[in-house]
């Protein structure tokens, strides 16, 4: 067994859907309330956190406000802060104010014996997803390049299906050509993503892929239309072992969410 103290312990958070203004809220929540509450109740766990991963949706309209808000809060963190881009983000903005001391939007990093490869799936004015030639070039490049680094790849929208009608309309359009390029690297352990507001596990060819709830809202699973849950927020901790394994667990707040407008047809 390789030795726990040079793993890699990596915390990803997703979905916070932060608003304009402080005390905003959406479909009856605050959402920056509970952004606060879930990194507080992640930190309480005393865990050793080698960096973090936010996986999109960072907001609910693009605003410099907003975003200040979010590194503001980063920055007080101890560890690196990894940004990525979903459907309700603005890529510029991102770039422009999440590059600030430990909070960045880099897209390829090293971490003790394995590779984080960060993707942008933000297909512009669509709700749904797509990995742009670029992208898919870059990302075969990082493998290509470092075949000795087991990987983890960080994106947002899913790249599977979840057997939810509505949001599988909002998947990686071209998911297929994804997948299928991971196929030849054997290095690629796990794909995590947000999104789908919902804990997933799926394993697939030699890797998982893992969705991971929102620190606001979630949506109910197996849904045909938009459905929300009750569950409450949440949060997931990826332990990175030395032999290329790895450990994970969900954690959510263990409070109600306060005022959800349960029967919301939409948001």
């Amino acid at each position: 067994m390789p030795n726990p103290q040079n793993s890699i312990n990596l915390l990803q958070i997703s979905d916070m859907h932060i608003p304009l203004e402080p005390g905003e809220t959406l479909l009856g929540i605050d959402t920056e309330y509970y952004f606060h509450a879930t990194l507080e109740n992640a930190l309480a766990h005393g865990k050793k956190i080698d960096a973090m991963l936010v996986t999109g949706d960072l907001v609910q309209q693009p605003h410099s406000s907003s975003y200040q808000r979010i590194l503001h809060t980063l920055q007080k963190l101890p560890f690196p802060c990894l940004c990525l881009p979903g459907n309700h983000d603005n890529e510029k903005l991102m770039q422009n104010i999440l590059n600030s001391g430990n909070v960045s939007c880099s897209k390829q990093t090293l971490l003790g014996s394995w590779q984080i490869i960060c993707l942008n799936s933000l297909l512009p004015d669509e709700e749904s997803g797509f990995l742009a030639g670029d992208e898919l070039a870059f990302l075969e490049h990082c493998l290509q390049s470092t075949p000795q680094y087991p990987t983890v790849i960080a994106v947002h929208h899913h790249c599977h299906p979840i057997n939810s009608a509505w949001m599988d309309t909002m998947i990686i359009e071209n998911h297929v050509e994804f997948t299928r390029l991971l196929q030849n690297h054997s290095q690629v352990k796990v794909i995590v993503h947000g999104h789908i507001h919902q804990s997933l596990d799926i394993s697939y060819e030699h890797f998982h892929i893992l969705g991971t709830p929102s620190t606001c809202f979630q949506f109910k699973p197996a849904s045909r239309h938009f459905e929300l849950d009750s569950c409450s927020p949440g949060y997931r901790f990826l332990e990175l072992l030395t032999d290329g394994q790895y450990i994970t667990t969900v954690h959510r707040l263990p409070e109600v969410l306060q005022n959800l407008c349960i029967n919301s047809e939409g948001y």
